[in-house]
């Protein structure tokens, strides 16, 4: 986990939930797939059983909204999660450099700010379309980052799709939460970048864990002004913890177990998957149904996010 990598790897491997990054540089100390069928397959179900805990996650966190509110779920799922983190991590303070600490506080704040930024989108618009506008994130930091004209085409497919959810123009949509996901993704990205240097200065999850609790302690301002002792109901304080199982935790894990045996292309290519997984958990859990038309975005948005991974994994096994 601790592997010297350039941002430019994970970012165009991380076309897929934020929560992925910081395992990614695991995957290339890992033993590859086992000799049989069912051993291949192990890692493929993790990979996919974490999706369907992210995004399942995101569903129960917009059925607490109405008792929460938006920035109060985010207050819970962060503290949460850097409550769990630091119980199971326990990271050291110290030895860590300034430079160290500086990574850390900018990697907590990118993922406060993703997460905020989120759940305010989610709050707005359907899970699915939240998920698919924030990818385009990470998408155009893979596309930067790799510097091939073919990479030009999968932007262009990706914008093709986010011009079909607006239906022409963002109209259709609450344009305000659109912003809102398109500002998580801007903040994805950063989170990629700053999960990176975390990761090249402390070891195992030690800067993860840290910078989810930045993270929580900035988001609790916001939590307390919006929706001050509503924090304190048992039943709520019950579905925030949910939500961050769900959201964080159970992902971190199954994720971590995934990249020991799968390599980090492939499991890039499987996160790109997670805006269908998202519109998936929107109409099972949300009653979100989706138009033809946003159905044909969000693959079109898949299909770019995947056709990115693979030409940048192309790209470095050709230098």
């Amino acid at each position: 986990m601790n592997v010297q990598r350039s941002a430019a790897e994970p970012a165009a491997a991380a076309v897929a939930v934020p929560e992925a990054v910081p395992a990614l540089d695991a995957a290339d100390h890992g033993s590859g797939p086992g000799p049989g069928r069912g051993t291949a397959l192990v890692p493929i179900v993790l990979v996919v059983a974490g999706g369907l805990s992210v995004q399942f996650g995101s569903a129960v966190a917009a059925l607490l909204m109405p008792k929460a509110g938006a920035l109060g779920v985010v207050t819970l799922r962060l503290a949460a999660a850097a409550l769990i983190l630091l119980v199971v991590c326990r990271p050291k303070l110290r030895g860590h450099s300034r430079a160290d600490w500086g990574t850390v506080v900018a990697f907590g704040v990118a993922m406060g700010g993703m997460n905020t930024l989120f759940y305010q989108a989610l709050d707005r618009i359907p899970l699915g379309i939240a998920v698919t506008l924030e990818v385009l994130g990470p998408l155009a930091l893979s596309v930067f980052a790799s510097r091939r004209l073919i990479n030009v085409v999968w932007a262009g497919l990706a914008l093709v799709g986010v011009v079909l959810l607006g239906g022409g123009g963002f109209d259709r949509l609450d344009p305000v939460g659109a912003a809102y996901a398109l500002g998580a993704g801007a903040m994805w990205a950063a989170y990629i970048v700053f999960s990176a240097r975390t990761g090249r200065r402390f070891p195992q999850a030690d800067g993860l864990a840290l910078a989810m609790v930045v993270a929580a302690v900035l988001s609790l301002p916001l939590g307390i002004w919006e929706s001050g002792e509503k924090l304190t109901v048992p039943s709520t304080l019950a579905l925030g913890a949910a939500v961050a199982v769900l959201s964080s935790v159970l992902p971190y894990t199954l994720e971590l177990m995934a990249l020991r045996r799968l390599p980090a292309s492939t499991f890039a290519v499987m996160m790109s998957l997670e805006p269908a997984i998202a519109a998936t958990a929107g109409f099972l859990i949300l009653n979100q149904a989706l138009s033809t038309a946003d159905a044909l975005a969000i693959a079109l948005v898949i299909g770019a996010s995947m056709g990115a991974v693979r030409s940048q994994t192309g790209a470095r096994k050709q230098g």
